[in-house]
C-alpha cells in the first residue's frame, strides 16, 4: 500500500498523477529560486547597482561548477525510481547510501574549487573592475556552504524518485523564510552587502539539508537512511555515473555557453548587466516551473520502465509535453507583459528595467521551446540513454550558441542578436531530440518485450 506522501506513477489516472507530482515540485523549485531572488532584490534595492551586477555575474559560473554534481543527483533519481518500479529494495538501499556519500564529498570538492577558482574564472569572463571584488567575495562565501546544498539535492532526489514531492516543498518553505529574514538583517541592519546575502543563503541551505536528512533517517520505509552505517557500492556509483555524468557534463557545457553569453552581455557595461541579471531572475521562475515537468517525466518514465510498463511511457511523454507548452506560454508571456512591475522589484532604475525588458521580449516569450526540449530529454534519460541527449544538446544548443556569438553577434553587436540565439537553439535541439527518442524508444521497447517473453 502506498504511503500518503507517495504517488503511484505506474497505475491510476495519468494526467491527475502527473499534476499532483509536478505541482509541489514547481513550488519547490520556485522557492529555491527565491533564495537567489531575495539576494538579488535586497542587494539591488539596498546595496546599489554594483552589488546587483556582482551577484548576477556569478550565476553562470556557479552553474558551471555545480552542474556536474547536480547531474549525479539525476542519476540517483533515475536509479532509485527504476529499482522502485522493479521492487528491487536491496538495490534501492545501496543507491541511497552511495548517493549520500557522493553528495558529501562532492560538496567538499566544490568548497575547494570555489575558493581557488572564483577570481581566475571571473577574470576570464571579463567581469568589470568595479564589480569583480564583490563577485569574488560572494562566490567564496557561497561555496563554503556547498556540502549543505549537495546533500539536500541528493536527499530530495531520493524522495522524488518514490513519488514524494511534498516534503521537499515543506523543507524549502522553512529554509526560504530563514533566508529572507537573514537577508534583511545582514544587509539592511548590518550593512554587509553581498557577504550578507551569501551568508543568508548558506544558512538556508543548512536548514533544508538538515530537514531532508532527518526525514530520510526517520523513514521506516524502503528509503530509510542509517547515517551511522553508510556503505559505499562501487557498482551503484558506476550506474549513477553512467546516467549522471552525461547529464552533469551537459550542464557544464551549457554553463560554458552561458558564460560566453554573459561575457558578451558584460561588453555592454554594468547597467545592461544589471538589467540582464534582473530579467534572468524573472525567467528563472518560468524555467523552474517547466523544469518540474521535465523531472516529473524523468521519474514517471524511469518507474514505468523498471516496471516493464512500456505502454504508459508514450502517454507520459505526450501528457508532459502538453503541460509544459501551456506552462511555458502562460508564464513566459505573463512575465513579459508584467515585466515593468517584476523588474521593478529588482531595481528602481528605469534604464535597468528597460534593458531587462529587452531580454524578456525575446527569451521569456518563447521559453516554452526550452521546456519542450527538456521534456524530450527526460524521456530519453528515463529509458536509460544518457549519452545521446548529452551529445545532441551539446551540438544543438551549446555549439550553436557559441558559433552564433562568435559570428552573427560579432557582425550585429546588439542585445537582440545576442538573445535570439536562445530560442533558435531550443527549437533546433527539440527537433533533434524528438528524432532520437523515436530511435531510443524502438530499442528500449524491444528490450522490454524480450524480457517479458
Amino acid at each position: 500500500m502506498k504511503k500518503s506522501y507517495e504517488i503511484d506513477m505506474i497505475r491510476g489516472p495519468l494526467v491527475r498523477n502527473v499534476l499532483i507530482y509536478a505541482f509541489p515540485l514547481m513550488l519547490s523549485g520556485i522557492l529555491q529560486l527565491l533564495f537567489n531572488a531575495a539576494d538579488v532584490i535586497v542587494v539591488g534595492r539596498f546595496a546599489g547597482p554594483q552589488a546587483l551586477a556582482a551577484v548576477g555575474s556569478t550565476g553562470s559560473l556557479t552553474g558551471l561548477l555545480t552542474n556536474l554534481f547536480i547531474g549525479l543527483s539525476i542519476g540517483t533519481n533515475v536509479l532509485v525510481a527504476r529499482y522502485y518500479g522493479a521492487q528491487n529494495y536491496e538495490s534501492i538501499k545501496e543507491t541511497i547510501d552511495t548517493s549520500i556519500i557522493a553528495a558529501f564529498f562532492g560538496g567538499l570538492i566544490l568548497v575547494l574549487v570555489g575558493l581557488f577558482a572564483s577570481r581566475p574564472m571571473l577574470t576570464l569572463m571579463d567581469t568589470p573592475a568595479d564589480v569583480i571584488d564583490l563577485s569574488v567575495l560572494y562566490m567564496k562565501i557561497l561555496f563554503a556552504g556547498m556540502p549543505f546544498q549537495m546533500l539536500y539535492n541528493f536527499g530530495a532526489a531520493i524522495l522524488r524518485s518514490v513519488g514524494d514531492t511534498r516534503r521537499p516543498l515543506y523543507f524549502l518553505t522553512i529554509a526560504g523564510v530563514v533566508n529572507v529574514i537573514l537577508n534583511l538583517i545582514f544587509v539592511i541592519v548590518f550593512k554587509m552587502s553581498v557577504a550578507g546575502v551569501a551568508l543568508a543563503t548558506i544558512a538556508s541551505h543548512g536548514v533544508s539539508c538538515a530537514l531532508v536528512l532527518r526525514c530520510l533517517m526517520q523513514s521506516d520505509g524502503i528509503i530509510s537512511l542509517d547515517i551511522k552505517n553508510l556503505k559505499f557500492s562501487m557498482s551503484k556509483m558506476i550506474a549513477m555515473l553512467k546516467v549522471g555524468l552525461p547529464a552533469g557534463f551537459q550542464g557544464i557545457v551549457f554553463s560554458i555557453s552561458n558564460m560566453l553569453i554573459q561575457s558578451s552581455v558584460n561588453s555592454f557595461g554594468s547597467t545592461v548587466m544589471a538589467g540582464n541579471t534582473a530579467a534572468q531572475n524573472v525567467e528563472g521562475f518560468v524555467y523552474t516551473a517547466m523544469n518540474a515537468i521535465y523531472q516529473t517525466n524523468l521519474s514517471f518514465t524511469s518507474q514505468n520502465y523498471g516496471a516493464k510498463n512500456h505502454k504508459r511511457i508514450d502517454k507520459v511523454l505526450l501528457v508532459c509535453l502538453g503541460i509544459v507548452i501551456i506552462v511555458g506560454l502562460v508564464l513566459g508571456n505573463g512575465a513579459y507583459l508584467m515585466g515593468n512591475h517584476l523588474l521593478g522589484l529588482y531595481s528602481s532604475d528605469a534604464e535597468v528595467i528597460q534593458y531587462g525588458l529587452n531580454r524578456l521580449a525575446i527569451c521569456s516569450a518563447l521559453y516554452f521551446l526550452c521546456g519542450m526540449m527538456d521534456v524530450m530529454v527526460g524521456s530519453i534519460r528515463g529509458l536509460g540513454y544518457a549519452v545521446m541527449p548529452m551529445i545532441v544538446s551539446l551540438l544543438g544548443a551549446c555549439a550553436l550558441r557559441v558559433i552564433w556569438v562568435l559570428t552573427i553577434f560579432q557582425v550585429y553587436h546588439t542585445q537582440f542578436s545576442l538573445y535570439i540565439s536562445y530560442p533558435i537553439s531550443w527549437a533546433v535541439t527539440f527537433l533533434a531530440h524528438l528524432g532520437c527518442y523515436l530511435v531510443v524508444r524502438k530499442k528500449a521497447f524491444a528490450k522490454l518485450k524480450d524480457q517479458l517473453n
